[in-house]
């Protein structure tokens, strides 16, 4: 490694590690080592848990909206969330240990009533827990809906928006996602 190399990396470790300082003093549970690069977390910060080891790249976005007690964002051991996600959480939504999520995805465990003769932003928010298995792997823009739960080993493919429950060691793909076969050894 070049020493340019290693001075950058020595930089953003340092820079790592003053984002995690300030987001455990905001509230956010930070459990072991984070490594944190420039994301946002606008308010709720005592609903957001990461566990030891999980990265958040550049540009990603945990969303908390009144989140009930023991509720929010959860993001399991060794989890590796890509440049642009954003998880928007007004119930609870759990991630797994050792998931990789792509760049560009939407991973949501909530959406908006939609009853005649009433503005969509005037009615209230209808919501389900989202929870996605151990060792998952979501692709580029995938999308996650509301009240989904993914298996462990499952495997959702780049632009697919998810519906409804993933099986453990599915691989599913589409608009809306199907399952489009089984990894063979997903146990």
């Amino acid at each position: 490694m070049s020493l340019a190399a290693k001075l950058i990396q020595i930089a953003r470790g340092a820079s790592s590690r003053r984002r995690n300082w300030w987001f455990r003093a905001l509230g956010v549970q930070i459990e072991g080592r984070a490594w944190v690069r420039n994301i946002s977390i606008p308010r709720d910060w005592h609903s957001i848990r990461l566990a030891d080891g999980v990265a958040l790249d550049d540009h990603v976005v945990l969303l908390c909206t009144a989140c009930p007690s023991g509720g929010g964002i959860s993001i399991g051991n060794s989890s590796y969330i890509n440049r642009f996600t954003m998880i928007d959480a007004s119930i609870a939504i759990m991630i797994g240990r050792n998931c990789m999520i792509g760049p560009h995805c939407y991973i949501t465990d909530h959406d908006h009533g939609f009853a005649p003769g009433m503005l969509v932003r005037d009615q209230p928010l209808r919501g389900a827990a989202t929870t996605i298995g151990d060792n998952v792997w979501i692709g580029a823009g995938a999308i996650i809906l509301k009240g989904v739960t993914i298996g462990d080993n499952a495997v959702v493919a780049a632009g697919a928006i998810v519906t409804s429950a993933v099986a453990p060691g599915a691989v599913v793909a589409g608009v809306p996602a199907r399952q489009q076969r089984m990894i063979a050894d997903a146990g």
